[in-house]
């Protein structure tokens, strides 16, 4: 799809388009997808044991993911899905913590779902984003 441009962050998401055969993120238009964005450490891909470093480094990736694709970050974020595996009152708290942090200017829409695992071993939460990229192809 010539149309598509995709992109994969240093290190740990080249890594992960090398072994896994899939990118970070892409451009459609005036937005930019992102995969699913762990908590793990973007240079290494070790996932910390701590709850909130964990939640703290996957809020991280999707801004890495966001900016290495062309925008600015978490202010373009308009979507957020959430998978979790821990959906306790205190996890949830952490994860809401940081998004209060993020966009601190505007609510994006959220979906969250509570799964029994991810992809990613010993993570316990993945974070999806679309952003919208306004300027972009006439928008």
């Amino acid at each position: 799809m010539s149309h598509l441009t995709y992109f994969a962050y240093p290190d740990h998401g080249v890594h992960l388009q090398e072994a896994m055969h899939y990118s970070q993120a892409v451009r459609v238009g005036d937005r930019i997808e992102c995969a699913g964005q762990c908590g793990w450490d973007a240079k290494t891909g070790k996932v910390p044991e701590d709850p909130e470093e964990e939640v703290a480094n996957a809020f991280k990736n999707v801004d890495l993911n966001l900016r290495w694709a062309g925008g600015k970050g978490w202010s373009q974020v308009y979507k957020v899905r959430l998978y979790v595996t821990d959906l306790s009152d205190e996890f949830i708290g952490v994860f809401l913590k940081h998004l209060r942090e993020a966009v601190p200017d505007h609510k994006p829409i959220l979906t969250g779902v509570k799964v029994a695992s991810l992809a990613s071993p010993d993570t316990r939460l993945e974070v999806e984003v679309s952003a919208h990229v306004p300027g972009v192809d006439g928008a």
